[in-house]
């Protein structure tokens, strides 16, 4: 674990929508890749209905003002050699059953997980940080697609619940996004679940984590009540 550096983006619009990223998470991708990293490999799978040849132009335009190349894994004629050799690892979002099916089919599952947990970058928003999870049974996508399984990437001890909301629709009567979570830990006890809003980004480095933005971040676990951490707060116990 002490190896691994991540940047986990509740939502991509901080970085696609608009003609170049949001102040905010240029200085986080900066601050994070440095000028020692070049180019970057992205993993377009989480597109279902754009294209990945129309994703992965999207993500070179907007990381190519910050100062890096972006190859996409999915132009790689060897996707495992492209993985083994890429300088920092982005996986965006979209769909995330989609994304982990692309992923296994691709055979690059392992291979990620093996060079993220040896130091290599690692930068993901949406379905992108899904992934980043043991599993990603805390996604809130639909089902769309059945990968070959549910585990992902492993590289966090807990589970994140990426664009999380604790707003009540009138006269809905599904699950709120906190009962369903409830549901997730009852079911899976001593698992963390992270609720990142939108604009929220968690830093990891090694075995330590930092919430970056404004809003706090909501933490389940069975047993405890849901309650906010505050930006700027340790949030180590997740890592026991």
């Amino acid at each position: 674990m002490m190896n691994k550096k991540m940047l986990l983006f509740s939502n991509g619009s901080e970085i696609t929508r608009g003609e170049q990223p949001s102040k905010f998470a240029a200085s986080a991708i900066r601050d994070f890749l440095g000028a020692r990293i070049e180019r970057a490999l992205f993993v377009p799978f989480a597109a279902v209905v754009r294209s990945y040849d129309e994703y992965a132009a999207l993500v070179r335009v907007r990381f190519g003002p910050l100062g890096y190349e972006v190859n996409s894994i999915h132009e790689a004629t060897d996707a495992r050699a492209a993985v083994e050799s890429a300088e920092a690892v982005v996986i965006g979002g979209g769909n995330t059953f989609h994304l982990l099916r692309g992923m296994y089919e691709a055979g690059v599952v392992e291979a990620i997980r093996a060079r993220v947990e040896g130091g290599v970058p690692y930068i993901g928003w949406s379905a992108g940080s899904n992934v980043a999870c043991p599993t990603i049974r805390t996604t809130n996508d639909m089902p769309v697609v059945e990968p070959q399984s549910f585990d992902a990437l492993n590289l966090l001890p807990f589970q994140i619940n990426p664009h999380y909301t604790d707003a009540r629709i009138e006269g809905h009567q599904g699950e709120t996004r906190d009962e369903r979570l409830a549901e997730f830990v009852h079911a899976n006890p001593g698992v963390y679940v992270v609720g990142l809003r939108e604009g929220s980004v968690l830093r990891i480095e090694g075995s330590s984590a930092e919430l970056l933005g404004d809003l706090p971040a909501r933490i389940f676990l069975k047993g405890q009540p849901a309650t906010d951490v505050q930006p700027g707060e340790s949030l180590q116990f997740l890592f026991r």
